[in-house]
């Protein structure tokens, strides 16, 4: 290549070259994150510590033990629609524990969770890491039924969701252990009956839209129709992979509404908007998906 003869020049042509080496390093660095290489990984049992004192436990009424599904916010961390999900798991005999993987670590506020939204932090891969060492602990409470459990994800969290079924399948631990924590028969999804996934993301950085997942387990996708965040076209095509594959699979596309239509709290400036319609359809969908898991 022949250098530019002036000064100014050949000032240009470095910072051209420095731009394309930070795109360079970027790309690795994003490649890396996908292939889960690059994050620091940590034991089940110092996941458990940081993230065992913020668990959010809802019980219902009665005595256990009771049906536990372990519920995953979006990328801006827990917010009311959870307590709505909840209420509404609580409704039918199930206890709920919220899993929040923000705020242990600082990432609960604006803007460094935007940063998880973007997947330059916590990605799916990694964030599936705290689900399992959630069912570990789940399994330990005394009120937890362990052969009647669920995972339940919105957009974020239902990416991790997913991952973790397909990390689960291949027997490959989550990004962030360093190795799996203990579980009966050495499943770590064992006791999960029902998992729901609520305008998840599916695309080209997480590991289901590579892999699929192939457990037996009752799943429900619940999409919005033209999803602006993220392309609900990729959690169809997963979808009908599963359906051809003898798979239980229910997908309910919402028409007429914004991802994240069950959060009432808004980031400033944010264009996505609350639906009670919708909400209440998604509630109703709720019931009867989890009535059915444990009584087919």
């Amino acid at each position: 290549m022949k250098l530019p003869s002036t000064r100014r020049g050949i000032l240009i042509w470095i910072g051209a070259a420095l731009i394309a080496l930070l795109a360079l390093g970027m790309a690795g660095q994003a490649a890396m994150r996908v292939l889960g290489l690059s994050l620091n990984r940590t034991s089940p049992e110092a996941l458990s510590a940081l993230l065992r004192p913020v668990y959010g436990v809802r019980l219902p009424e009665g005595e256990g033990p009771f049906p536990t599904a372990l519920l995953a916010s979006g990328c801006d961390g827990p917010q009311d629609n959870l307590e709505t999900w909840a209420d509404t798991l609580n409704s039918i005999g199930w206890a709920a524990i919220i899993v929040d993987s923000h705020e242990p670590r600082g990432y609960d506020a604006d803007p460094t969770w935007r940063l998880v939204c973007t997947g330059a932090m916590l990605p799916g891969g990694a964030r599936a890491g705290d689900l399992a060492v959630a069912l570990a602990d789940a399994r330990a409470m005394p009120f937890v039924d362990p052969d009647r459990l669920a995972l339940i994800g919105a957009s974020h969290g239902g990416w991790a969701v997913l991952d973790l079924l397909v990390l689960a399948d291949l027997g490959r631990r989550p990004e962030n252990l360093t190795r799996w924590p203990e579980a009966p028969g050495d499943d770590p999804l064992a006791g999960v009956v029902a998992v729901a996934a609520i305008y998840p993301y599916c695309g080209e950085a997480s590991r289901v839209k590579r892999a699929g997942w192939e457990r037996n387990v009752a799943v429900l996708l619940v999409l919005v129709e033209d999803d602006t965040v993220v392309d609900e076209s990729d959690c169809r095509a997963l979808a009908e992979r599963a359906r051809s594959e003898g798979l239980p699979v229910t997908v309910d596309v919402i028409p007429n509404v914004t991802h994240g239509f069950d959060q009432r709290s808004k980031s400033f400036a944010s264009t996505l908007l609350f639906d009670s319609d919708a909400t209440q359809h998604l509630m109703t969908q709720f019931r009867r998906f989890f009535a059915k898991a444990v009584d087919p």
